[in-house]
């Protein structure tokens, strides 16, 4: 007996048909291109605020990395400032240290020999801490940050991918800063760099093919459901609309027919497959799907998606396909870029299915909060130091009165 991992339609569909047709020994079923499907993007508050809610911890992040990124680790406060368009701050950098205290410690120094003493700015002793169990947590994670290096591999086309697009997307699927460095050069077995260096000439190959790698998060699902029921479950799609929206009938037909087409594992070869067919999109959606899954927050920026299009065989018009399939995907536009998020991955605004790399965000938010609990407390003794000062006046202005009155009785 064999079973589907999710319940999915079975109808034919997406066929137009005359009954007179079938009079006619020359008729064939036509089915509509995938190009004439549309579905009309709509919003989901739920996913776009998971995506809001992240936008302070990315900010700080973001500058974090500059300030890490310079020699010795430390760099003038006047430099900073100067990158602040750069860097998308909103505020003053001054401003935005003061928010967020325990990030940086400020300390004074000489740019040159000779010059003024100006403010400098260097990781403070709780972020060189962090910096400690954000090694910890790679270290204990290797093996999972090798594997996902050779599944991105595994799934391209030539199995190859260039060295610039890999280092562009590090933080998207919790690749460590030094991966080419160190991660590389230790498991020669599965990686070589060829080309020369310079943009766009050097590549990361894939040595050995692992079959242990070569299993889609779909494939695993549906093979640890057939252990539990103890029947064979068909791999497929997790497919469930959100509340309040519908499909017009017509796309609503032809996705019941494509989900009953056999699931494509983004690890076969699919040269043979035609680029405009459904059994294409098929596989087209299995990669997406296994790069979002991959992925450290389950969610990718469209663009970055798109440098990828010649190594995993996407058509140009890819990204049609998160809204064909609304009940798989979701594109959000918050923040004024396109975001292809896995709606299965999701409970509301929570990510539930989270990468054992998630625990280095984690950590970064938990140091974070810390510093936004210390600089309201210090807030909220201020406050209160304010207001009993204004008491102890309000008292003396009172007293002064009442002798002033005293007197002139």
């Amino acid at each position: 007996m064999l079973l589907k991992s999710q319940t999915i339609f079975s109808s034919v569909s997406g066929l137009k048909l005359n009954p007179k047709s079938f009079l006619n020994p020359n008729f064939t079923l036509q089915f509509n291109p995938i190009s004439s499907l549309k579905v009309v993007w709509r919003k989901d508050r739920k996913l776009d605020r998971a995506i809001e809610n992240d936008k302070r911890y990315k900010l700080c992040a973001r500058v974090v990395r500059e300030v890490l990124n310079e020699p010795g680790q430390a760099i003038p406060l006047c430099y900073l400032a100067k990158r602040r368009e750069r860097l998308r701050l909103s505020v003053t950098v001054k401003t935005f240290i003061n928010n967020n205290p325990g990030l940086f410690d400020t300390y004074y120094d000489r740019i040159r020999p000779k010059s003024d003493l100006v403010s400098f700015l260097r990781p403070s002793n709780r972020l060189r801490n962090f910096l400690e169990e954000e090694k910890r947590i790679y270290d204990e994670n290797e093996e999972l940050v090798v594997s996902k290096l050779c599944k991105l591999l595994m799934m391209s086309r030539y199995k190859v991918i260039s060295v610039d697009k890999l280092v562009h997307v590090k933080r998207e699927f919790g690749l460590p800063n030094d991966f080419l460095v160190n991660l590389v050069p230790k498991y020669s077995n599965y990686f070589r760099l060829t080309g020369s260096p310079g943009e766009g000439q050097s590549f990361l190959e894939l040595v050995e093919w692992n079959p242990e790698f070569a299993k889609s998060v779909i494939e695993l699902r549906a093979e640890e459901e057939s252990r539990l029921t103890g029947i064979r479950v068909r791999p497929n799609f997790s497919y469930k609309l959100p509340p309040g929206f519908s499909l017009r009938k017509e796309m609503r037909e032809w996705v019941r027919d494509w989900l009953e087409l056999d699931y494509i594992s983004p690890y076969e070869d699919a040269s043979h497959l035609d680029q405009a067919s459904r059994e294409m999109e098929k596989r087209m959606v299995g990669v997406l799907h296994e790069l979002l899954s991959l992925s450290l927050l389950k969610r990718v920026p469209v663009p970055i998606l798109g440098k990828f299009t010649n190594d995993y065989r996407f058509s140009n018009a890819f990204s049609s396909a998160f809204t064909r399939h609304s009940g798989i995907f979701y594109v959000s536009i918050k923040g004024g870029i396109e975001t292809a998020v896995l709606r299965e991955s999701y409970e509301g605004d929570k990510l539930i299915d989270k990468d054992p790399l998630h625990e280095i965000k984690d950590k970064f938010v938990e140091l974070l909060e810390e510093g936004w609990r210390e600089r309201a407390e210090m807030s909220r003794l201020r406050t209160e130091q304010i207001k009993k000062d204004m008491e102890i006046m309000a008292t003396r202005n009172e007293e002064l009165s009442e002798q002033s009155c005293g007197e002139e009785l």
